[in-house]
């Protein structure tokens, strides 16, 4: 009886506590307008961007555009992080490392 009685228990405080939560959902902290007085309009603004925006997007990163210098040296830089990483990871001591110099298996 007592598992059964655990088990009822412990349903019935989850339930509970979704409840709480679902209702605790509509009063975060920061939000300026009362839970549900927000309108369409301002929630389709927030999701969508501007036609013209769009357009100028799509336009600008088509699939034959070239990367920007910008997102280029980023990615160069990343990679070589990465690179750098790997090698002090795999650094064993000498340098140039044994592994690159390696003239016998």
């Amino acid at each position: 009886m007592t598992g059964r009685q655990f088990l009822l228990l412990s349903c019935l405080s989850a339930m509970v506590l979704l409840c709480m939560l679902r209702e605790g959902t509509g009063a975060t902290v920061g939000s300026r307008q009362p839970a549900g007085e927000e309108t369409q309009e301002d929630s389709t603004q927030k999701i969508f961007m501007q036609e013209s925006d769009a357009s100028n997007f799509l336009r600008r990163r088509s699939r034959r555009s070239p990367k920007s210098r910008d997102e280029v040296n980023e990615q160069e830089e990343r990679s070589r992080e990465a690179v750098e990483q790997w090698r002090q990871w795999h650094y064993d001591g000498l340098y140039p490392s044994y592994l690159y110099n390696r003239h016998h298996i």
